[in-house]
């Protein structure tokens, strides 16, 4: 094998919504309620809901641009690569990519829906959620039927509701939800409540899998306001650890032993640190703390249960077999600062080295197909879906990089970016009025 022959389903991808998205999907007595795109003075565009404007319209949708103008940047859709938010030119990205499939977490409602959990009219939330579910399974994802892994955003504000919509976009091929880190961050009760049960039961007869995204709950992980921006970016990840010792020593896993749970953009490298901590909790402490597994180990569980993904990960994948072959996934990013378009497939092959094809197609693509009931080679034979046949697909695809973005470009000489910088960045975007 060598890197033309990868088969790669990326996990962890983003849309940006675009305008017209809600135009077809929302009844009519919400058409003029419903999110639109508002353009301010000095071209920046800002989506406006209930009358309130939304954060930054393309989030760190920087793909494609020279490394110094990365930032919380784009303001608008045209300092945007048109793959970010046109299905066709994303499918023309991915084949330029050499990659067959995606999973697109959202943008401006946040990860797991949490815009419609805020707004106080719960009738129009629920019509914007369904909206929104229905424009990404039927245009987003239907464009291009065996290129995309549907994802459902949740009435997470009621579990019932909930459930229901995991059961109706069921009907419809959706098996993935996009669920929070910490609901208590959200003013819901914890993941140990069972407030929860008619979703888990709902995922569990639908074979739905549960994916958490890093910050969808408390947004991104600042330590400080005057600490260098790099500290964000390098702990973002690895915060999924609460959320993990979460899972792994509440009841949920071993009351439904089918289910699975995604950590999105989690990275792998910590795993094995982590399922050795969690065995040595329970082997020491399981006779105080009332825990029990059975037969099984904290670790047994986890590999059986939860999904992990990672972009970059050269230690995590020396450690497969600590971690658990068949729960690793792989993930692109795209369009966000970390992913490694347009060279997936060259940067993923210096860390397979040594690994044997078996490993190498399970990580690839083999286990997300199965955990996330993926059935690209359904639309097109096996054959065509290597890197080196999508990329002969789509060879006119530009990949050179871009500027001219929401910002200049870094100066010689300037200054370390802290929070504070980034956070300000953010706010100015409000101060600015509407044309």
């Amino acid at each position: 094998m060598t890197s033309d022959d990868l088969i790669l389903v990326s996990v962890d991808d983003h849309v940006v919504e675009p305008p017209d998205m809600f135009d077809q999907h929302v009844p009519a007595k919400y058409k003029d309620r419903a999110p639109k795109v508002k353009r301010k003075k000095g071209g920046s565009e800002v989506w406006v809901f209930e009358g309130a404007q939304l954060p930054n319209i393309g989030l760190n949708a920087v793909v494609g641009r020279v490394p110094e103008e990365y930032g919380v940047e784009p303001t608008s859709y045209e300092q945007m690569r048109a793959g970010a938010y046109d299905i066709h030119e994303r499918v023309r990205d991915m084949n330029a990519n050499g990659m067959l499939g995606s999973l697109c977490f959202p943008s401006f409602p946040s990860f797991c829906g949490a815009l419609w959990h805020r707004t106080k009219d719960k009738e129009l939330a629920l019509a914007m959620c369904r909206a929104y579910n229905d424009w990404h399974i039927d245009e987003w994802c239907g464009a291009y039927p065996g290129r995309f892994i549907p994802l459902m955003i949740p009435p997470i504000w009621d579990p019932k509701l909930m459930a229901d919509e995991v059961r109706r976009v069921a009907k419809k091929g959706c098996h993935t939800v996009s669920f929070t880190e910490d609901p208590g961050q959200l003013g819901l009760p914890s993941l140990h409540n069972e407030h929860w049960d008619p979703v888990w039961e709902a995922c569990s007869d639908e074979g739905t899998t549960i994916a958490i995204h890093i910050g969808s709950a408390k947004g991104m992980a600042f330590t400080s306001l005057e600490a260098p921006v790099d500290v964000m970016i390098t702990v973002s990840p690895i915060s999924l650890v609460s959320c993990a010792a979460d899972l792994m020593w509440s009841s949920i896993l071993r009351r439904y032993p089918n289910m699975k749970f995604a950590l999105s953009e989690g990275g792998i490298g910590w795993i094995p640190y982590f399922l050795e901590r969690c065995d040595y909790v329970y082997e020491h402490h399981h006779r105080w703390t009332g825990q029990s597994f059975g037969d099984l180990k904290p670790s047994d569980v986890f590999r059986r249960n939860i999904i992990t993904c990672f972009i970059d990960d050269p230690v995590g994948v020396k450690l497969r077999r600590e971690i658990g072959i068949d729960c690793i996934t792989w993930e692109c990013d795209y369009p966000h600062s970390d992913t490694t378009w347009p060279r997936s497939p060259e940067i993923l092959w210096q860390s397979l080295d040594g690994v044997s094809d078996e490993d190498i197609n399970k990580m690839t693509h083999e286990n997300a197909i199965r955990d996330f009931r993926f059935d690209p080679f359904a639309h097109r034979p096996k054959e065509k879906c290597s890197a080196a046949a999508l990329r002969a697909e789509s060879p006119d695809v530009d990949l050179s990089l871009t500027s001219g973005g929401g910002k200049p470009p870094r100066e010689e000489g300037e200054g370390i970016i802290t929070t504070r910088d980034v956070t300000t960045q953010l706010a100015s975007a409000f101060e600015t009025p509407f044309e």
